[in-house]
């Protein structure tokens, strides 16, 4: 895992395709750069399938095609950009003839984080959810952080189905808590169970908690199962009881351990009999980024990535990282 020096030594990598989700992952990744003084590389990684005519079969073909694909991926960042006191010279543009996964995955291997954005049958989501849990999520060895764009779809949705089910005449409206809190306010929370994975998330929400000045929560939503043996209970299943204090321990030893900046960033530790993917994904509609481990929170390792990690990814109310 990188020290916090060197996190805001390395490259910020970012997924582009001009569509509404990758420029606000781009926004999220211009902004964080604007703050830590890093490098954004932002990516575009392109095959000939997408409307290009026909395919180019000589240099000064592909030559022209190249220059009209980074004529408009500086037309995106430029649009991008607007508003953010970013410095253009941390900027570098990267277009590749590579499938969107393949790209950030070479580009962004010594990356601090790669960017790419989310939304529901989105344009990212179909171009890279079919492949991020099992490709991007985990084949990459940095953190890959989700952007979530926060739109009045799902809530308008979620109003429709409460009121559809309610028998009485009166309008019902679902109460969205992201709404009723100020961004500014909104806590970086972190998924820990003890393990080294969790650690080094637990580092990353450290560095970005300190970074953008937010209060951070660290959670361990645990079931029986994932606190191994409990003392005392060798030959039997340990109550309720005893399993909360045994994670209150684990979390609590945690946070000892972690390397926490004194005076900058406010921790507050939380165990919850609760599944870790169920869990998190109800502090995500409070926090302003959910940070997980690539492996461990279930106590599953080989089956994580196909069951919590996936489920935080497509259904966390906010933006999220995996860190591995």
């Amino acid at each position: 895992m990188m020290t916090q020096s060197a996190m805001n030594a390395a490259d910020i990598v970012v997924g582009v395709d001009g569509s509404d989700e990758s420029f606000a992952a781009l926004k999220f990744a211009l902004k964080e750069a604007a703050i830590t003084g890093q490098k954004v590389n932002a990516v575009f990684g392109w095959t000939h399938s997408w409307d290009m005519g026909a395919e180019p079969d000589d240099d000064e073909s592909w030559s022209k095609v190249r220059r009209e694909i980074s004529a408009t991926l500086r037309e995106w960042v430029e649009k991008a950009s607007t508003g953010i006191e970013f410095d253009p010279g941390n900027l570098e543009l990267t277009s590749v003839k590579a499938t969107g996964t393949s790209a950030l995955l070479q580009i962004g291997a010594n990356a601090q984080q790669i960017v790419v954005g989310r939304r529901s049958l989105g344009r990212v989501a179909r171009w890279f959810m079919g492949s991020l849990s099992a490709s991007l999520a985990e084949e990459s060895k940095r953190p890959v952080t989700v952007v979530r764009i926060l739109d009045d779809e799902a809530q308008n949705v979620q109003d429709a189905i409460a009121n559809a089910l309610t028998p009485v005449d009166a309008h019902v409206r679902v109460e969205a808590p992201q709404r009723a809190v100020s961004p500014d306010r909104r806590p970086v929370v972190v998924g820990v169970d003890g393990s080294e994975t969790s650690a080094h998330a637990l580092d990353f929400a450290i560095h970005e908690a300190a970074t953008h000045q937010r209060p951070l929560h660290v959670m361990f939503c645990w079931q029986l199962k994932d606190l191994g043996v409990i003392e005392g209970y060798e030959n039997a299943i340990a109550p309720i009881e005893a399993g909360q204090r045994r994670a209150e321990e684990i979390v609590n030893g945690m946070v000892a351990k972690a390397t926490i900046p004194e005076g900058v960033v406010s921790v507050e530790a939380h165990a919850f009999h609760i599944p870790a993917a169920k869990g998190l994904i109800s502090a995500s509609r409070y926090a302003s980024w959910l940070v997980v481990g690539s492996r461990g929170l279930s106590g599953l390792d080989a089956h994580f990535l196909g069951s919590v990690s996936k489920q935080i990814v497509n259904f966390a109310e906010c933006t999220v990282t995996v860190v591995h």
